[in-house]
């Protein structure tokens, strides 16, 4: 498939070309994708979900993700931490969501770190991902320049997996740096991301 830097939708607004027709997914990218999102326990569901998203499209974990919340207690850190082997079994089974043990296993261990890390100093996930957004960031203009990878989300990869986080490769985390605001990656002359330009100032 062509890759496009921007794409009209029905409605006649340009977006970024990774958009499709689908509604929800126009609605996940004007109202969601690169708005600064803050506090740790929205953090780790951003982690979580870009986790499963790992070899697969990112409409398939948007459309799942009433399931993923209700199946992980609305990503409740605390609660997340609590699980047992016995749900990780009850999970695999969970055909509303995506059925992969070892991701599971992963937001289950990555619950019980940030725990550790937030228990007597609420906000160090927010503080230490934040801590990896640049001061300032270039939006796409090109299709070449829609990259996957950077020096920061390789950084925010190392920092994570030092304090003991899993499935949070460099592209895992530009993914989420994207997502979380970051970053305002959205190509140049998308109709949202000239928006987040005035609203970040």
């Amino acid at each position: 498939m062509t890759r496009e830097l921007l794409r009209a939708g029905d409605d006649g607004i340009a977006r970024c070309g990774w958009v499709s027709d689908d509604p929800e997914y126009q609605r996940y990218h004007d109202e969601e994708w690169g708005k600064p999102q803050h506090g740790d326990a929205a953090l780790f569901e951003t982690i979580a979900l870009e986790g499963f998203q790992a070899g697969l499209s990112w409409i398939t974990i948007l459309r799942r993700r009433p399931a993923f919340r209700a199946a992980f207690e609305q990503f409740s850190i605390e609660r997340v931490a609590q699980f047992d082997e016995d749900k990780v079994n009850e999970l695999a089974l969970d055909a509303s969501i995506i059925r992969n043990r070892h991701k599971i296993a992963a937001t289950i261990k990555n619950a019980r770190t940030i725990r550790e890390l937030i228990r007597d100093n609420p906000g160090a996930l927010d503080r230490l991902i934040w801590s990896h957004a640049p001061s300032s960031h270039e939006r796409p203009a090109t299709v070449e320049g829609m990259l996957t990878v950077t020096d920061r989300s390789h950084a925010l990869s190392t920092e994570l997996r030092r304090i003991g986080l899993t499935f949070v490769g460099p592209t895992t985390m530009h993914a989420l740096m994207q997502a979380a605001g970051l970053i305002n990656d959205h190509a140049r002359g998308c109709a949202r991301g000239d928006q987040l330009d005035v609203e970040v100032r």
